[in-house]
């Protein structure tokens, strides 16, 4: 006999390109439950981002396909919602389940937040995820000091760090002393690059003297500077702003959606996506990556904020370090990394030496799509630009 029931499917989403899985980590909805259509039903987890699903449609939760803690791949049906059921009585499940999801009670216990005094923006007044992180953010962790993205030199103090916010507990589901869910997924997705790419990497040294005087007169640290000036060169060079999946090479001729590597601590690296960054001056670049940095380590990022890259910038060298290799983010075929800046003695024209705030710029980049001169090409654009501004 054919069911003539109506359903829609509830999916994994694609939250970044190079994401392929995602790991329910619970329901906030069970079968029979009604649900709003944008109404979240599960929370899901990736190497990049934890977010809540919502539903694609109002309707009756009529079956759950995927339990919490199981990891499947991008698009797998997770569950279905019967959108010609009829509401009929509010469905009501007693407990604390009904009224907040597993992320927005995890976020509260690790603050000791009382839910029932935080004012919620959902549908009904329902709680969600950005407002017990508002509650989070409104006391002295949103007054404190960003911590810098980039330093000047190692051997400079290097100012006081905002206070780190408590470690979440360790799940059941990984002991003490095992790797967390998000670093195991950062090492897949670093390992499959390196399986994928042929990586090389090129580094270029670079007189920062002009960089130093510029940020001193606009109030920013370097990376904003070096991001403009990455920009313009992957407007100069357009080869390395594109994407490489398999055979197909695509090329972005009219944007530049530059990622920028934001460091969370323990729970490894995301990277969050400036997107038409081409449009920006330094100073907006400065406040687009302090902006997302912010919600980076506060967990505030949605999915559309973590994918869609055409190249990235990582900066190692605000901890000191001179010289390193970034792994590709893929499907990019290109990854500029910034390194510490430090004042050392250096040939200068005539032969003098003078003391100049050198820096070392490393370019990784795939050779199925790029060969060793347009590397070079592209790190000498970048450098011409920061030692004329």
């Amino acid at each position: 006999m054919t069911s003539s029931r109506t359903d829609v499917a509830v999916t994994m989403p694609q939250m970044g390109v190079s994401v392929a899985e995602g790991t329910v980590v619970g329901w906030t909805k069970q079968v029979g439950d009604w649900v709003e259509a944008d109404e979240p039903v599960l929370e899901v987890s990736t190497d990049k981002i934890d977010t809540e699903v919502p539903s694609p449609a109002s309707g009756r939760l009529a079956e759950i396909l995927v339990e919490a803690g199981t990891t499947v791949d991008v698009g797998t049906v997770l569950a279905r919602i019967e959108t010609d059921a009829r509401p009929g009585e509010p469905h009501l499940s007693e407990g604390p389940r009904s009224r907040y999801s597993p992320v927005v009670q995890r976020i509260a216990a690790e603050h000791g937040i009382d839910l029932t005094t935080v004012k919620g923006t959902g549908r009904g007044g329902r709680v969600r995820k950005q407002d017990v992180l508002a509650v989070v953010h409104s006391g002295a962790l949103e007054r404190a000091e960003e911590p810098p993205l980039h330093i000047e030199s190692p051997y400079r103090p290097e100012p006081t760090p905002a206070p780190e916010p408590a470690p979440a507990p360790v799940a059941a589901s990984e002991p003490a002393g095992t790797l967390s869910r998000m670093r195991r997924a950062i090492g897949e997705h670093m390992k499959r690059s390196l399986d994928t790419a042929a990586t090389c990497t090129s580094w270029m040294e670079v007189d920062f003297s002009r960089v130093e005087a510029e940020r001193e007169r606009l109030g920013l640290t370097a990376l904003p500077l070096v991001a403009r000036a990455t920009i313009d060169a992957l407007r100069e060079h357009p080869a390395l702003n594109a994407t490489l999946e398999g055979d197909a090479y695509t090329r972005y001729d009219d944007a530049v959606h530059l990622g920028i590597a934001v460091s969370l601590g323990e729970d490894g690296l995301i990277v969050p996506v400036i997107r038409d960054a081409q449009d920006l001056s330094a100073e907006g670049l400065g406040k687009a990556i302090r902006d997302l940095a912010r919600r980076a380590r506060a967990g505030q990022l949605s999915p559309d904020e973590v994918r869609g890259g055409t190249f990235t910038i990582t900066n190692p060298g605000q901890y000191g370090t001179l010289m390193a290799t970034p792994v590709i983010n893929q499907p990019q075929v290109g990854i500029l990394d910034l390194e510490a800046v430090v004042k050392r003695p250096v040939v200068i024209e005539g032969d003098a030496i003078a003391v100049r705030p050198m820096c070392v710029l490393g370019l990784s980049w795939d050779h199925r799509a790029l060969d060793g001169v347009l590397a070079a090409q592209f790190l000498a654009s970048i450098r011409r630009r920061l030692e004329s501004l």
